[in-house]
C-alpha cells in the first residue's frame, strides 16, 4: 500500500485507494515500524502532489483528499471522513469513529497542523474551467470547509484572491459547491469569528476586480469575451448577497462599532443586472438554483426591475413572434448605424420617411443589438413632441424603448428623464443621476408639458414613474438599515434605558420613512389626477365641436388616451397599497374627476370601506366630497355595502340640516342634493327616505325666509304636491315649466331660496328618472 507508483491517472487512483484503506482498517498500522512507514509515505504524498497532478493530467488528485481529511479531523467531523472513505472505495464499510483516534492524532499534531492546512490551502491552485462535469474532491471543497471552521481568519490568512480567481474560472454546468462557498465567504467577511476579536474577518472583493469581470458586456455575439456568463452571474450573486447580508446584520454591526463598506451605487450602475438575468433565464438547466436565487435577491433589493408588466413585455420580445420577425431581418437593417439614425433625426421636420424606415428596421433587431442605438433614440425624444410628427413614429419609438427596457432599464430611464426635461432645463444642461431619481421620483413628472398629451411618451413616463417609486421604497429601507448605528450613538449608563431609547428611535425613524413614502405616492397621484383635467383650450374645443362626431371629441382624443393610461397606473398603485387610495381621497381632488376615477379605476370600490370615516370628518369640504364620491360609487357598484353607506349618508345629511348655519347650509346642500338622484337610481327602496329629506330641507329653508315680504308658500305647496302625487304632477308640471313659474325666485340671491329651487329640481329629476326608467 505504501509503494510509490508512477505519475499516471492509474497511479493517482492507486494512492487514493491506499490512503482510504489505511483509514478504513486501523489494524493495518499496528506497530511503530508500520506507523513510521506510513508517516514517510504521507510526507512523500504531500511533497509529490503537485508533480503528480501536472504530469498525470488529473485535476482532482489525492492532494485535495489529504487536505480535506486533515480539515475534517481538525473540526472533528469523523462521520464525514467515514463517508469519504466509503465513497472512494466504492463499498459500504462499518468504521468505528474510535478506530480513527490514532490517525487523528497523526494528522492534527504531526503532519497537518491547522496553520499548515490554511497556509497550504491558499497555495493550492484553483480548478481551471470548474463545472459540475468535474467530479471528485477538489480544492473548492477544502476551502469551503476551512471557511466554515473560520480557519483563515483565525490564522490571518487572506483567501479573497483564491475565491475571486475560482469564480472567474467557472463555466456551465454550475458546480454545486460554488453558491455555498460564496455564502460562507460573505458570512466570514461580515461576521467576526469571535466577539473578542471583531477584526478577525476576511476581506471583500474590490470594486475594480468586480468591474473587471463585466468587461465586454453586454453585447451578444461579441468577439471579445473576457469572462464566461457563469462567472458574471456568480459575481452578480456575490454582490447582491453581500449587500443583503450587510443590511440584515446592520444592527449587530452597529453594536460592535464595525461596519464593512458597502459597494457604491456607481458600481451597481455599471453592472448590467437585467441583461444578466435574461441570460440566466435561458440557462436555468445548466445553472441549477442560481437563477431562482438571483430573482429572490432582485425582488428584495431591486423591486423596480421586477415589475410584472416588464416580465410580460419581455415574454413578447423573446417569444416566437420575435423569432419569426428576426427571420425576416434584412441585411440593410444591420447596416444602419446610430450615426445614420441621428442624421435622419436632423431632417425629421422635412422628411419623416427616412426616420420611419430606419426605426421600422430596428424593430427586427434583438434587445442586445439595440443597445448602441439607445443614446440616439432617447436624446431625440423631445423632437417627437413637435407638431406634425406622425403617430406611427411615436409608437415605433415607444416599442423600441420597451425592448431596450428589457436589457438596460436603469441606464435607459436616466437617459430618458434627462432627454425629456423642459426646454428651459435643457439649456441649463442639468443632468440627473440614478441616485437623484431614487431620492425624488417626482422628478420624472417635471418633464416637458407637451408629454401630457402625447400618449406613447406618456406611457413611457408612467412606466419610469412606477419604477422609481418602487426603487425609492427599496432605497429608503436600505438607508434606514445602513444608518442603524445612529440609534447607537447616545449611550446612557443604564443599559435598559439604552435599549428602550434605541427601540423608540427606531420606531420613530420607521414612522418618518412611512410618512415620507405616503407623501411621495400621494403627491404623484395628485399630479397625475391634475393631468387628467382638460385644459381651457380643450374645454373650448369640446364646447365648440358640435359639428364633429361626438366620439372624436371624447373617446378618440389624446386626453382620453392619457386618462386611460393614468387610470391603469392608479389602479395598480391602489391595489398594491390601499392606504394610498385612502390618503388621496382624504386629501380630496376636483369633483369633476369623480366620474373618470370611479369608472376608470376598477379598485375604487375599496373607497366604500372608509367613506363613513370621511363623512365623519369635521371639515365640510370633506363631507361634501365623500357624498359626491359615494353617489358615483353607488351607480358603479350597487352592492349591499353601498346601500348601507348611502343610508348613512342620508341620515348624516338630515342631521347636518339641523345644526348648520345658513351660510354653511348653502355651502353643503347645493352640491350634495343632486347626489340624492344617484342614490335613488341605484337603490329605489331609498325613495321614501330621500323624499322626506328633500321636503324637510325645503321646509327649513322656506321657514327661514318666512319673515320676509316674499311669499314662498307656492314653492312649499309645489314640493308637497310633488311628494304626494308625483305621476299626476309630472304630467302637468315638467322641469322646464317649474323653472319658468319660479324664474323670479331663481333670480333671488337669498341662499335659502336657491336651496329651495335646488330641492325642487332634484325632486323633478328623481320623478323623471323613475318614470322613464333611466
Amino acid at each position: 500500500m505504501t509503494s510509490r507508483p508512477p505519475p499516471t491517472p492509474a497511479g493517482v487512483r492507486f494512492v487514493s485507494l491506499s490512503f482510504c484503506m489505511l483509514l478504513a482498517f486501523s489494524t493495518l498500522v499496528s506497530t511503530p515500524e508500520q506507523e513510521q512507514l506510513m508517516l514517510m509515505w504521507l510526507s512523500w504524498m504531500i511533497k509529490e502532489e503537485a508533480y503528480f497532478e501536472s504530469t498525470a493530467g488529473v485535476s482532482a488528485s489525492f492532494g485535495e483528499m489529504l487536505l480535506l481529511v486533515a480539515m475534517y479531523f481538525h473540526s472533528n467531523q469523523l462521520s464525514a471522513i467515514i463517508d469519504l472513505v466509503c465513497s472512494t472505495l466504492g463499498m459500504k464499510i462499518v468504521i468505528k469513529p474510535s478506530s480513527l483516534s490514532r490517525m487523528k492524532t497523526i494528522f492534527t499534531q504531526e503532519i497537518f497542523t491547522e496553520q499548515v492546512v490554511t497556509a497550504h490551502a491558499v497555495r493550492v491552485p484553483v480548478t481551471s474551467t470548474l463545472s459540475a462535469n468535474i467530479t471528485g474532491f477538489l480544492p473548492i471543497h477544502c476551502i469551503y470547509q476551512l471557511l466554515r471552521s473560520r480557519a483563515f481568519t483565525k490564522h490571518k490568512v487572506s483567501i479573497k484572491d483564491w475565491i475571486y480567481t475560482q469564480i472567474c474560472e467557472t463555466t456551465t454546468p454550475l458546480h454545486q459547491q460554488l453558491l455555498p462557498l460564496i455564502d460562507v465567504y460573505i458570512n466570514s467577511i461580515i461576521t467576526p469569528a469571535s466577539k473578542s476579536s471583531p477584526e478577525a474577518t476576511n476581506k471583500p472583493i474590490t470594486e475594480q476586480e468586480i468591474l473587471k469581470v463585466f468587461q465586454g458586456q453586454p453585447v451578444e455575439n461579441s468577439r471579445v469575451k473576457h469572462y464566461t456568463i457563469t462567472a458574471q452571474l456568480l459575481m452578480l450573486y456575490y454582490v447582491l448577497s453581500y449587500e443583503e447580508a450587510l443590511l440584515a446584520n446592520s444592527k449587530s454591526l452597529a453594536a460592535m462599532r464595525r461596519k464593512p463598506r458597502s459597494y457604491s451605487s456607481a458600481l451597481m450602475d455599471q453592472i448590467p443586472i437585467k441583461y444578466l438575468i435574461r441570460q440566466a433565464q435561458g440557462l436555468q438547466q445548466e445553472l441549477g438554483g442560481l437563477h431562482s436565487a438571483l430573482l429572490r435577491l432582485l425582488a428584495t433589493n431591486y423591486p423596480h426591475l421586477c415589475i410584472v408588466d416588464d416580465w410580460i413585455c419581455e415574454e413578447e420580445i423573446t417569444g416566437t413572434d420575435a423569432l419569426l420577425r428576426r427571420m425576416l431581418l434584412t441585411s440593410s437593417a444591420k447596416t444602419h448605424s446610430p450615426k445614420q439614425l441621428q442624421e435622419a433625426y436632423s431632417l425629421l421636420q422635412s422628411n419623416h420617411t427616412q426616420v420611419m424606415q430606419i426605426l421600422e428596421q430596428l424593430t427586427l433587431l434583438s434587445a442586445s443589438d439595440l443597445i448602441p442605438y439607445a443614446e440616439v433614440l432617447t436624446s431625440n425624444m423631445s423632437q417627437l413632441l413637435n407638431v406634425g410628427v406622425p403617430r406611427r413614429i411615436l409608437q415605433t419609438v415607444s416599442k423600441l424603448w420597451m425592448t431596450l427596457n428589457t436589457v438596460m432599464p436603469r441606464r435607459l430611464w436616466v437617459m430618458t428623464v434627462n432627454a425629456l426635461q423642459p426646454s428651459w432645463k435643457l439649456v441649463r444642461k442639468h443632468n440627473y443621476k440614478q441616485n437623484d431619481l431614487m431620492i425624488d421620483p417626482l422628478i420624472v413628472l417635471r418633464c416637458d408639458a407637451r408629454i401630457q398629451r402625447c400618449p406613447p411618451l406618456m406611457d413611457i413616463t408612467l412606466h419610469m414613474l412606477n419604477g422609481y417609486l418602487l426603487a425609492s421604497k427599496a432605497y429608503l429601507n436600505s438607508y434606514l438599515k445602513e444608518t442603524a448605528d445612529q440609534d447607537m450613538k447616545t449611550s446612557p449608563n443604564n443599559a435598559a434605558a439604552l435599549a428602550g431609547q434605541v427601540e423608540t428611535m427606531e420606531v420613530t425613524r420607521e414612522e418618518l420613512k412611512n410618512a415620507l413614502l405616503a407623501a411621495q405616492d400621494s403627491a404623484a397621484v395628485q399630479i397625475l389626477l391634475e393631468i387628467c383635467l382638460p385644459s381651457e383650450e380643450e374645454k373650448d374645443q369640446t364646447s365648440t365641436g358640435s359639428e364633429a362626431p361626438e366620439g372624436e371629441n371624447s373617446l378618440l382624443c389624446n386626453l382620453r388616451e392619457v386618462q386611460c393610461l393614468i387610470c391603469c397606473l392608479l389602479h395598480q398603485m391602489f391595489i398594491a397599497d390601499p392606504n394610498i387610495a385612502k390618503l388621496v381621497h382624504f386629501q380630496g381632488y376636483p369633483c369633476q374627476l369623480l366620474p373618470l376615477t370611479v369608472a376608470g379605476i376598477p379598485s375604487m370600490h375599496i373607497c366604500l370601506d372608509f367613506i363613513p370615516e370621511l363623512i365623519a370628518q369635521p371639515e365640510l369640504e370633506k363631507q361634501i366630497f365623500a357624498i359626491q364620491l359615494l353617489s358615483h360609487l353607488c351607480i358603479q357598484y350597487a352592492l349591499p355595502k353601498s346601500l348601507s353607506v348611502a343610508r348613512l349618508a342620508i341620515n348624516v345629511m338630515g342631521t347636518l340640516l339641523t345644526v348648520l348655519t345658513q351660510a354653511k347650509r348653502f355651502t353643503f346642500f347645493m352640491p350634495t342634493l343632486p347626489c340624492l338622484v344617484s342614490f335613488c337610481q341605484a337603490f329605489p327602496p331609498l325613495y321614501e327616505e330621500i323624499m322626506s329629506l328633500l321636503i324637510q330641507v325645503g321646509q327649513v329653508c322656506a321657514s327661514n325666509v318666512a319673515t320676509q315680504t316674499r311669499d314662498v308658500d307656492p314653492i312649499v305647496t309645489r314640493l308637497q304636491q310633488l311628494k304626494e302625487k308625483p305621476k299626476e304632477i309630472c304630467g302637468t308640471y315638467k322641469s322646464s315649466s317649474l323653472i319658468v313659474v319660479s324664474v323670479k325666485d331663481a333670480e333671488s340671491l337669498d341662499p335659502d331660496v336657491q336651496i329651495c329651487h335646488r330641492v325642487e329640481s332634484t325632486i323633478i329629476d328623481i320623478i323623471n328618472m323613475s318614470v322613464t326608467g333611466i
